[in-house]
């Protein structure tokens, strides 16, 4: 008699006939590690549970927004409670200004749109510095991802290199026109593009820390050199911060030493973390160049469901109970689980670098120098990542499905987490030392 065939395929066949891929989002759908995705049905803290019943470690954390983990009584206490007083309104509500005011007096910004995407974020951003600065060019580094915006698609990281598409199909050439496209954590490549155009260049934008090409963080000084530069041409930077912010550290802003020293960028996005888990994002900045978003100025941007009173009171609850200590555990844990890897992975001779932006990180495979840029992280062995994956998902431990993404942690993840995953790593190890590239 034959197995029966297990849900998550069944959802999955089911899936696969009413949308594209059988996802909603790319990088869900397998395609870089190959098999069938798991259709999560609960999250609790630090675990998931599937469709068929089996129960994973989770460390992709909703890609980045479960800080507390999943399910916090206290988030979902205060979401149900607004919730049954009404979803969304089309007007002003209080937990939209509350969440706001948290994050100007964190974070480096004088006022903050709020928006439900961190593309929308991005996208609004880029409108608003071509809008104040009457410029039309933009900077982009090469694996840096910010959205499924059409300018910003050029070289964008993890989404395109997983699935390899070539190039950016649907955006039309003229619309990445104007958008420059240099290496990152590169001053020569920055200074020349300044040199030459620097009259034209409305913006510069960049992730704080890139997480969408595997982890790269900016070499020191580099944020500040981009922040100087745009000012003494009179562009703006945009520090793209919706992966690392409020992750990383309680200010939402990677360069917190920046600030101090007086550099900090004109615009700043965020998302994830902000949202506790449901569609919110923001942008802010510099309360002049703010003032150029409508009704206030000449720069338009909506959206229906922006500061959606659910999304927003999520948001507000988790950043308040996101106190020192909770930074402190996570970091913690996430420095311990780094060591169990890199311990795992060379118990069975296989060179890795495993690289970090506070509490973020990822592994790179089959070289022991550490990734600088995109083109550095191209060259990794991607390949022994799948081998790698899929025995850490029959040992319960659910990772990525790329190997250019960004494992995330939370406050959760505890002693039993730990154990959890040493106990998969070595088999998990041994896969990847024995993995061969498929070169067909």
């Amino acid at each position: 008699m034959a197995a029966p065939t297990p849900v998550s395929d069944q959802w999955f066949s089911r899936a696969k006939a009413v949308s594209p891929g059988g996802v909603n989002s790319p990088v869900r759908a397998f395609r870089a590690v190959g098999g069938t995705p798991r259709f999560m049905v609960e999250g609790d803290g630090a675990w998931l549970t599937d469709a068929d019943g089996t129960r994973y470690l989770d460390l992709v954390g909703s890609w980045g927004p479960m800080l507390l983990g999943h399910a916090h009584p206290e988030v979902i206490a205060a979401v149900q409670d607004v919730a049954s007083r009404g979803t969304s309104f089309g007007t002003p509500s209080l937990p939209e200004v509350e969440l706001a005011e948290e994050i100007v007096s964190r974070a480096p910004v004088r006022s903050v749109r709020l928006v439900s995407s961190g593309t929308e974020a991005t996208m609004s951003a880029i409108r608003l510095a071509r809008g104040f600065t009457g410029r039309d060019r933009i900077v982009k580094f090469a694996g840096c991802y910010h959205g499924h915006v059409d300018a910003l698609l050029a070289e964008a990281g993890s989404g395109l290199v997983t699935l390899a598409i070539p190039g950016t199909p649907g955006v039309p050439a003229h619309v990445t026109n104007d958008v420059i496209v240099l290496p990152y954590n590169d001053p020569d490549a920055v200074a020349a593009a300044f040199a030459e155009l620097g009259d034209e260049i409305a913006c510069v934008i960049t992730e704080a820390a890139a997480g969408n090409m595997g982890v790269v963080a900016p070499e020191p000084g580099f944020n500040e050199l981009l922040a100087r530069t745009c000012r003494e041409h009179g562009a703006l930077m945009i520090s793209d911060e919706v992966m690392t912010g409020f992750r990383v550290t309680r200010s939402g802003y990677w360069g917190v030493d920046g600030a101090a020293e007086g550099w900090r960028p004109d615009l700043l996005t965020f998302g994830k973390v902000m949202g506790g888990g449901f569609p919110a994002a923001a942008f802010g900045g510099r309360a002049d160049v703010m003032d150029h978003l409508a009704p206030s100025g000449p720069v338009y941007q909506a959206g229906t469901l922006s500061g959606n009173p659910v999304a927003t009171t999520a948001g507000l609850t988790t950043l308040r109970l996101a106190d020192a200590d909770v930074y402190a555990s996570i970091d913690a844990w996430s420095a311990t689980a780094q060591g169990l890897i890199g311990d795992a992975l060379a118990a069975e001779g296989v060179e890795h670098v495993i690289q970090t932006a506070g509490n973020m990180f990822s592994v790179l495979w089959g070289t022991s120098t550490p990734a600088r840029s995109f083109a550095d992280v191209q060259q990794q062995q991607a390949w022994r990542y799948g081998p790698f994956f899929h025995a850490m998902l029959e040992a319960g431990v659910y990772l990525p499905p790329s190997a250019y993404e960004s494992w995330f942690v939370s406050a959760a993840h505890d002693d039993h987490a730990l154990s959890r995953m040493a106990e998969a790593l070595p088999a998990a190890a041994r896969a990847a030392a024995r993995a061969q590239e498929d070169t067909a």
